[in-house]
């Protein structure tokens, strides 16, 4: 089947009860203003779509906490678009707190498909440190009646957030996985300004992940999600303009997916070279697509193989019968496999 593109209407803050600490979403996503109305919802799937499959997603803000007229007035628009086939599925982001069994059930019948859950952690005093206003059991029962209606239910978590470390941060992943989720989104915290977190910072009583910091733990995390077989649909925030003019500290990176992936592959090659002795020139071989990543941005996972193994990585190429997550390096002595969930 032909996977659908993707059409975002950003309802940014739209019926949210409060800030986090964290939050400014119109920085956040770059984009302000109210609801969509039901001729710009039409005119954006016609543009977007051009007779391809669609599905139409709300993002930003927290939709099941929008007055119930208008939850009902922009899912309405949607309806002839998905009878005529124009529109194949809905999808939207709310809070754990504000599900319940007869709003998952409104959903369904207006053919939403898939909920994204901010659950951001699963660890009660870092959701009070944040000012989320929710709990972890909040989510648990979100997940539940989205689970008895047949919708699809994702998870967004927020490494770093006040109170949170490490372990706390492993472990709400691990909580999460028990939920079955569909889809994770790894949001590494930012200190954006005009945050009550910037305040925080300021006053020095909040320390941010740095850089440095977070690329392993979202490695970890993202390893994890491999092995679980839950897919990582986003792994940092969308750059924009906006966005990089307001970020006062954290671990902001544009491309911080790539760096994420390719500390992933700097290990498999640690791990595939271990017995190798200093100067062993090395070729590796991986699927085309991941390349770039094991490579690292700037070259970085060869000049820190030969930094700190003394093992010369003498190219890389691609084998299209090559399996995703799996390299092979072949050097004097013969050949060694292995993948990153290995």
């Amino acid at each position: 089947m032909t996977r659908p593109v993707i059409v975002p209407f950003f309802i940014s803050h739209q019926g949210c009860p409060h800030r986090c600490v964290f939050c400014d979403q119109e920085r956040i996503a770059g984009r302000t203003g109210g609801l969509p109305t039901a001729a710009e919802i039409h005119s954006a799937v016609k543009a977007f779509g051009r007779g391809r499959p669609v599905e139409a997603a709300f993002y930003g803000g927290t939709f099941t906490s929008l007055p119930r007229s208008e939850q009902e007035r922009l899912l309405t628009a949607l309806q002839p678009l998905r009878h005529d086939g124009s529109v194949r599925s809905v999808r939207l982001s709310t809070r754990p707190d504000a599900l319940d069994a007869e709003t998952a059930g409104f959903l369904k019948s207006m053919g939403v498909a898939s909920v994204e859950l901010g659950v951001q952690s699963m660890d009660d005093r870092v959701l009070a440190a944040s000012g989320r206003g929710h709990s972890a059991a909040d989510t648990v029962r979100a997940f539940e009646v989205l689970r008895r209606e047949g919708i699809a239910a994702g998870a967004q978590l927020m490494p770093g957030l006040p109170g949170d470390s490490r372990e706390r941060s492993l472990d709400s992943l691990t909580r999460i996985f028990d939920l079955k989720p569909v889809s994770l989104r790894i949001y590494p915290t930012l200190v954006v300004a005009g945050t009550r977190l910037a305040e925080l910072w300021a006053e020095g009583s909040y320390t941010p992940l740095t850089l440095a910091d977070a690329v392993p733990l979202c490695a970890d995390m993202l390893l994890a999600c491999k092995r679980a077989g839950v897919p990582v649909i986003r792994l940092g925030l969308q750059p924009t303009d906006i966005l990089e003019r307001s970020v006062l500290a954290g671990p902001w990176h544009p491309a911080l997916r790539q760096l994420v992936e390719g500390e992933l592959w700097y290990r498999l090659l640690e791990r595939l070279t271990a017995g190798l002795a200093a100067g062993t020139e090395v070729s590796v071989a991986c699927a085309p697509a991941r390349i770039s990543d094991v490579v690292g941005q700037r070259r970085a996972n060869l000049s820190r193989l030969l930094e700190r193994r003394g093992i010369v990585i003498t190219g890389v190429a691609g084998c299209p019968a090559a399996a995703p997550d799996t390299l092979t390096l072949t050097h004097a002595g013969g050949t060694v496999a292995g993948g990153l969930t290995d």
